[in-house]
């Protein structure tokens, strides 16, 4: 609702022309109040200027980020992303949108702030660690398939926990708890300390290994290439390569703009990057084109959904997420909501594409390839099955200081398939980035992608 300047407001009181009573101040907008998100175990609560988040078990309730309000429904998120909220159908119902993810997230009225959110959070060693376990208790969607029974562990390490045990001690018994899961979005964190992991016999896909990757593609893949840019702060590389055919590397969804730059910066990189390269006449000219995502450290999905929009004529439904959303159930979920791939108002290519994958593909890296198996057109993925995780990252901190991630979503294809754990698997099957073929100076699956495309299998 629109209100009335302070100059304004005088001059038509002056004039008579408002009555005493619409003097009193404007109804606070339809968003404000007390919220609880659909699964995510979050409640917000909007007003006086800001989103203010709580992260909930059934037994914590904790104060989480604040955003400060930048316009009607908008708030901007601590990561430099946008979240947007407004209501559908009644009042008592609305969507959180954040302009650097895919999907919405449900949000239902709630009558005040929960009780739990109103009182000072215990600070004790035993409290932060049954935070811990719950949260994973009734976020965590995959125990049953890594087949970890989350109740032994409880029962494993709480006793460990007592009055005086310090928050390195803690650090260690939580990353002890999560190990089992080889989950790259488990994370455990303290200052400097971070625990994380990949899955057994993949590779972290760090600086040091895009680093080492990219300086041995360049001399030995593109050595040849009659044209080669690097964009986004060097994450990503295009090349034309003889016979016809393009190269577009790409080691990150994010990270183009410099360090702090708001969503909006990374995707006006992206657009200037994709804007030099898809042009209509190479377009045109290209026989087939090159994606290499095997190191690939993820980021924003919405950056992979915008450049598959670049990718094909026709729309059609990239993949179906849904988050976990039951606490005691952990096979209940929201209803799968699909994400379009829309073509772009701008130059497209949509010939033939190979898209190397590997166990270094992780995160966004794996739902841009989630977004191109059911592509219009000729699309072959080569290489070795990717690192198999897919959800955003469900952020924690507890009151001592020490923060944690897990997943708690889902990204199923349209059949209702999903790859969190194994990883989406490639067609054509290629060693990737191995010490035999570094030191033979062999890139297999790039081989079998130039090869394939140019028509020789």
């Amino acid at each position: 609702m629109r209100t009335l300047t302070a100059t304004a407001a005088a001059l038509f009181l002056a004039a008579g022309a408002v009555p005493a009573a619409a003097a009193s101040p404007a109804a606070p907008p339809a968003t404000d109040g007390v919220w609880r998100m659909d699964g995510y175990g979050t409640v917000l609560v909007l007003g006086e200027g800001a989103l203010q988040e709580y992260q909930t078990t059934s037994v914590s309730c904790l104060k989480g980020d604040t955003s400060p309000q930048t316009g009607p429904g908008t708030y901007a998120a601590t990561d430099g992303s946008v979240l947007t909220v407004r209501t559908v159908h009644d009042r008592d119902h609305a969507l959180l949108a954040d302009n650097s993810s895919v999907g919405h997230r449900k949000l239902h009225r709630l009558s005040a702030l929960p009780a739990d959110c109103t009182r000072p959070p215990a600070t004790d060693p035993r409290t932060a660690f049954d935070v811990f376990w719950q949260t994973f208790e009734e976020n965590y969607p995959f125990f049953a398939q890594k087949h970890i029974d989350w109740h032994a562990v409880r029962d494993r390490y709480r006793p460990l926990v007592h009055q005086d045990t310090t928050k390195d001690q803690l650090f260690d018994i939580f990353s002890g708890m999560v190990r089992p899961l080889y989950d790259a979005h488990v994370t455990v964190v303290d200052g400097e300390r971070r625990f994380g992991q990949v899955r057994p016999g993949t590779q972290n896909p760090g600086p040091g290994l895009d680093a080492k990757v990219k300086k041995f593609i360049e001399a030995r893949d593109l050595k040849d290439a009659s044209y080669r840019q690097d964009f986004g702060a060097g994450r990503i590389t295009y090349a034309d390569l003889p016979g016809g055919l393009g190269y577009l590397r790409i080691s990150g969804f994010g990270g183009y703009a410099g360090d702090g730059a708001p969503y909006t910066a990374e995707r006006a990189e992206l657009d200037r990057a994709l804007n030099a390269v898809l042009t209509p006449s190479r377009n045109r000219r290209l026989k087939g084109l090159v994606i290499d995502l095997r190191v690939n450290g993820g980021g924003s999905d919405a950056l992979g959904i915008r450049i598959a929009e670049r990718l094909t004529d026709t729309p059609y439904t990239a993949y179906t997420k849904r988050v976990r959303n039951d606490p005691a159930d952990p096979t209940r979920h929201t209803r799968p909501e699909p994400v379009p791939v829309v073509p772009a108002d701008a130059p497209r290519y949509t010939g033939p594409v190979a898209v190397l994958i590997g166990g270094s593909t992780v995160s966004a890296g794996e739902t841009f390839t989630q977004a191109l198996l059911d592509r219009p057109g000729r699309t072959v993925r080569i290489g070795q099955p990717t690192q198999g995780v897919f959800s955003d990252v469900l952020e924690r901190r507890l009151p001592d200081g020490l923060a944690f991630g897990l997943p708690n979503e889902e990204f199923a294809t349209r059949t209702g398939r999903t790859f969190d754990g194994t990883g989406i698997p490639p067609q054509l099957t290629e060693p990737v980035f191995t010490k035999e073929e570094f030191a033979k100076n062999r890139d297999s699956a790039f081989d079998r992608a130039v090869n394939l495309l140019r028509g020789r299998g």
